[in-house]
């Protein structure tokens, strides 16, 4: 496995462009949060495959992409981008509130409006209050709700629907605000790099994975059980087809916890031995860190430990 190191923060970025997406402002957080440090370059890229790809070819360190919204669910471009090709890991994650506008040039009306753009996530997060707006408009899918804001600024369409900080930066007129149809939706981007010494656990971290379950009864409870029975929470799984026959998927998966926390590893283990494939996608702080549940002690990494001495003694041979 290739190994890129992450012992010093990545100051290349690669993230979903053009200027102005959701994606460069969860970048800006997120090298806020990182506090000071040396020089940032970020570049903006066309699609979530163009973001990847300059990671795995070495042209920038790490790649913001979006992986899930709270409201129309994950992002199957980054999902099947993690899996596909060289491997990846996921080293950060951010989550940032989003907000959408309804952007024009300037002197252009809602009456004038027949044709509106943005990435299909934020057509469905908006999808209501664009109906009641714009009933007769043509929808159109982009592949970022910045792309769709520099197209309406270059004539290619009437309207956008975007963040506010896109239709200014295209120099657009917001005719409508607060557009989402569910307010207060929140996206979770994923900091990716190649793979390396990855973070040390926090004690509120998450993991993240793919596994396509072997094709027999119960195999898919047998991947659960080994979650459950060492007290390890999921809190996110869904499938994927895999592209070799119909009805052979993987499944995607985050849970919490680290790999160098015993119970975690222990399962990822017997995954291993039990599915067909596993992918290690991460091991990284949580970005809501109050909201994991405590370590029950019978699975915490003392009780492994303890567990693991008793078996060396038993074998040596010690009466116990």
């Amino acid at each position: 496995m290739p190994s890129a190191g992450h012992s010093a923060a990545p100051t290349r970025f690669a993230y979903l462009g053009p200027e102005g997406t959701f994606a460069e402002a969860a970048l800006v957080s997120l090298v806020r949060s990182m506090g000071p440090a040396a020089e940032v370059y970020a570049r903006p890229e066309a699609s979530i495959p163009a973001a990847l790809a300059a990671v795995r070819a070495g042209d920038c360190a790490a790649a913001l992409v979006p992986l899930e919204n709270s409201v129309e669910g994950s992002v199957p471009a980054t999902m099947d981008g993690l899996v596909d090709g060289d491997p990846l890991v996921i080293t950060r994650e951010v989550f940032l509130e989003v907000g959408f506008v309804l952007a024009v040039r300037p002197g252009t009306t809602t009456a004038d409006v027949r044709s509106v753009a943005s990435h299909p996530h934020a057509l469905a997060q908006c999808r209501g209050r664009v109906a009641g707006l714009l009933p007769d408009a043509d929808v159109v899918p982009t592949a970022s709700t910045a792309d769709a804001a520099r197209r309406v600024a270059d004539g290619e369409y009437d309207a956008a629907v975007c963040a506010a900080i896109a239709a200014e930066r295209y120099g657009l007129t917001a005719v409508a605000t607060d557009l989402a149809d569910h307010p207060g939706a929140v996206t979770r981007f994923v900091l990716v790099q190649r793979p390396g010494p990855l973070p040390g656990p926090t004690g509120a971290d998450k993991t993240t994975i793919t596994a396509v379950v072997r094709d027999r009864t119960g195999a898919l409870l047998d991947l659960l059980a080994e979650f459950a029975v060492r007290g390890i929470s999921l809190t996110r799984i869904e499938s994927r087809p895999t592209r070799e026959r119909l009805g052979v998927y993987s499944f995607s998966l985050d849970c919490e916890g680290h790999v160098l926390d015993a119970r975690v590893g222990d399962a990822l283990a017997a995954l291993h031995r039990l599915c067909a494939d596993v992918r290690f996608l991460g091991s990284y702080p949580r970005a809501d860190a109050g909201a994991g549940k405590p370590v029950e002690e019978r699975v915490g990494d003392e009780a492994f430990a303890a567990a693991q001495a008793w078996l060396g003694r038993v074998r040596g041979g010690a009466a116990v």
